[in-house]
């Protein structure tokens, strides 16, 4: 296997530090989170890409934790259908790695035009979105160059964290320091059993990526970074989804690589799903999911032991590292995936 390394990889060891920096940069912004709160009810999310991976984070830490409903919006809603809809109590949350994405700027435009307050979520301090939101919150990533985001989701993540407890979740803000410390323990520990799932991988075209909850987040971004630098048909999907109809394609060539929590209501769920996928015949991975997930699956990387709500941060590191090596392992550069540039225009 290739020695070189990457930015990518780069700037995946680059994450505790940014997010300790977005933490120290973000928590002291709640009261003025707080203030928007008071004047909304609901949140709607307007993101794309990773960025809208994310949000899905967002929108099951809000709904779990803060009694809000919270939702995904599609930003065509604006951009292409001009519709007028009443989002006087609504809380609009924008999420742009640059904040110069057109359409996400356009939308969260259109949504303060119906009557929504707005938070910006960007790593661009001198970004549109920053400038329009009436609290921005700017992630403190550092400049990302590989195309794949990987600081830049994660301190986005963090950005919604503190946007959870600025609205009133009932959880503890202390917990947050567990996240950087947890990553640099991840980044120093021995990688056998990732680099047996990388040489496991390479001869397949396909895989299935599932968690749920919290984690649900997590299986659709792994997703995402394999499509995109591997260049595998890798679907995310909810667990509960999956045993819908596209459980069906689990068998010995198409593994499937389940993410939980090291606790939490999914957990069980989680274990139930590697059980079926190994009766299957089908390679299952676990990443997270504590001692029981790692007994029910072929291979497994642990994640500390850190609560759920907070888990997302810690459980996305594994399958970036997993990407950047299996990239590499196929010949290809992670760095700059073909057809894909760092910000991408959409209408």
């Amino acid at each position: 296997m290739t020695t070189t390394t990457s930015v990518m990889r780069s700037e995946i060891a680059e994450q505790p530090e940014a997010l300790r920096r977005t933490f120290a940069e973000l928590l002291p912004l709640r009261g003025e989170i707080e203030a928007l709160g008071r004047t909304t009810k609901h949140v709607l999310f307007i993101a794309r890409g990773s960025s809208d991976n994310a949000a899905v984070y967002g929108s099951y830490l809000l709904q779990a934790h803060t009694g809000r409903l919270a939702t995904l919006g599609s930003p065509s809603i604006a951009t292409a259908y001009g519709a007028k809809i009443d989002l006087s109590d609504v809380l609009a949350v924008a999420i742009s790695q640059s904040g110069k994405t057109e359409e996400i700027v356009e939308t969260m435009r259109w949504a303060a035009d119906c009557g929504a307050r707005t938070v910006g979520v960007t790593n661009g301090a001198d970004s549109p979105l920053a400038a329009e939101a009436d609290v921005a919150l700017v992630t403190r990533a550092g400049n990302e160059l590989a195309v794949p985001a990987t600081k830049t989701y994660n301190t986005q993540l963090a950005a919604l964290a503190v946007l959870a407890l600025g609205l009133g979740a009932d959880l503890d803000a202390g917990e947050l320091e567990l996240v950087p410390e947890g990553i640099e323990q991840t980044l120093a520990a021995p990688t056998d059993a990732l680099e047996e799932i990388v040489e496991r991988m390479v001869a397949v075209q396909g895989a299935v990526i599932s968690g749920r909850g919290m984690a649900f987040s997590t299986a659709l971004e792994a997703a995402l970074k394999l499509k995109e630098a591997c260049y595998l048909h890798a679907m995310g999907l909810s667990y509960a989804d999956l045993l819908h109809g596209p459980i069906a394609v689990v068998d010995p060539r198409t593994p499937a690589l389940l993410v939980a929590a090291p606790s939490g209501p999914t957990l069980e769920g989680t274990v139930a799903l590697a059980e079926r996928a190994r009766s299957a015949g089908a390679p299952v991975f676990g990443f997270g999911g504590g001692s029981t997930l790692a007994a029910a699956s072929d291979l497994s990387v642990p994640i500390p032991d850190v609560p759920e709500w907070v888990s997302p941060m810690n459980l996305i590191v594994p399958a970036q590292l997993l990407t950047e090596r299996l990239a590499r392992r196929l010949g290809y550069n992670p760095d700059v995936p073909r057809g894909l540039n760092k910000v991408t225009q959409t209408s």
